[in-house]
């Protein structure tokens, strides 16, 4: 029973990472092109894309102690409600063209990215300890139903209107509606009295633990690095004299990367271990940027997307599931809630720094300026994995 339980909730879980996940392809497609068509200073044409990432940031602290009181569920439903306040203002603020109003829409909309971020956890939360990787392994695959939603939505809804862009953003409206019911059949027990009352180590304490550090800073540079390339994209795609539809087709491509790997990431996790893991990611992240540069046809774009998705994936899940090694049941929500803000934090000045570069600089810049973080994280994490062999033969010997 326990178990049936357990696959239930994953499921509910999947449900609803890919339709929010269906939404977050919508907004990253368009948002930015939405921007340029409002916008009168073209250099912020992507600040709606990076208002939904620093809402997201700034969501994520209050939503996981949030959940730590009132339980996942409600957690979620809360968020999911302010998105669909968000959607809502958007489509009015296109409707009026309305640059600011759109910004602040966006925004609104990301603050339901501070809950959702926290569906990985909420299924490492109820699994057993041989599962855990599978399970945010199998919510993060929800993605996949969304790399074929959001493009099909893009290319079907953003000219049925008048206004272009708008019957998108509409359609946004009916996939939150959708997310909140199935959402609502998620079964996770609220926290109980003695997880509400306790705290745990100190923060600090646990921070300082370089199994943290490995985790946040591989989590935050690999996300950082794929919002820098991503949120350039279209525009950079747009200035090389490709439509709407080209740019659809390579963010899909990107985002079946980012999520088909999913199905298998944390069996791979499993066998040969997470660092492994973490560093082919960073491998994949460097060679987008060596694809990118090197050209600014279809192929180098779509490729360099799919390497950038197939490297964020190994990333994020790899760290994720290295971040749950380092709390106990009574600090997972401050600890994941410092986690979260990191990556988002630094996401967010990835994204804003995005439209700045390509709008200054080039498409080249964009891509080079990820590869000294890059560079910086593989080595921690080589240094990582040596200091753990070392540990692993010491114990050997004693």
């Amino acid at each position: 029973m326990a178990l049936n339980q357990e696959y239930k909730n994953v499921g509910v879980l999947v449900g609803t990472q890919a339709l929010f996940m269906t939404s977050q392809i919508v907004l990253i497609t368009l948002s930015g092109l939405v921007g340029q068509m409002l916008a009168t200073d073209k250099s912020l044409a992507t600040l709606p894309i990076s208002t939904v990432v620093v809402a997201t940031a700034m969501t994520t602290v209050p939503a996981s102690l949030l959940m730590k009181r009132v339980g996942r569920r409600l957690g979620f439903m809360l968020g999911g409600l302010i998105g669909l306040t968000g959607v809502a203002l958007s489509v009015y603020a296109i409707w009026t063209q309305a640059f600011w109003l759109f910004v602040a829409a966006t925004f609104i909309i990301g603050i339901n990215g501070g809950f959702a971020q926290y569906l990985r956890f909420a299924a490492a939360d109820v699994a057993s300890a041989d599962f855990r990787s599978k399970a945010i392994s199998l919510v993060t695959s929800g993605g996949i139903a969304a790399a074929v939603l959001g493009p099909f939505l893009v290319r079907h809804t953003n000219d049925v209107m008048p206004i272009p862009f708008m019957g998108s953003y509409m359609a946004l409206f009916a996939v939150g509606l959708l997310g909140l019911t199935l959402i609502s059949f998620l079964s996770i027990p609220k926290p109980t009295d003695d997880e509400r009352r306790s705290s745990g180590r100190p923060l600090p304490h646990i921070t300082r633990a370089p199994a943290f550090i490995v985790a946040a800073m591989a989590g935050t540079i690999g996300y950082a690095v794929m919002s820098l390339i991503m949120t350039a994209t279209p525009i950079a795609m747009a200035g090389c004299g490709f439509g709407v539809s080209d740019s659809a087709l390579v963010i899909q491509w990107h985002v079946m990367a980012m999520f088909v790997p999913s199905l298998f990431t944390g069996s791979l996790i499993h066998r040969v271990g997470v660092l492994k893991v973490i560093f082919t990611g960073l491998l994949l992240l460097f060679g987008c940027v060596g694809l990118a540069v090197n050209g600014v046809d279809i192929f180098h774009f779509s490729a360099a997307l799919f390497a950038l998705g197939l490297g964020w994936n190994f990333t994020f899940v790899g760290a994720s599931t290295l971040l749950t090694e380092t709390y106990q049941p009574s600090e997972r929500a401050k600890v994941q809630a410092t986690n979260d803000f990191l990556v988002f934090g630094t996401v967010a000045a990835a994204s804003l720094s995005s439209g700045v570069l390509l709008n200054t600089y080039d498409w080249n810049t964009v891509n080079l300026f990820a590869l000294p973080f890059l560079a910086a994280t593989m080595m921690v994490v080589l240094w990582y994995a040596a200091s753990r062999r070392r540990l692993d033969v010491a114990k050997e010997q004693a």
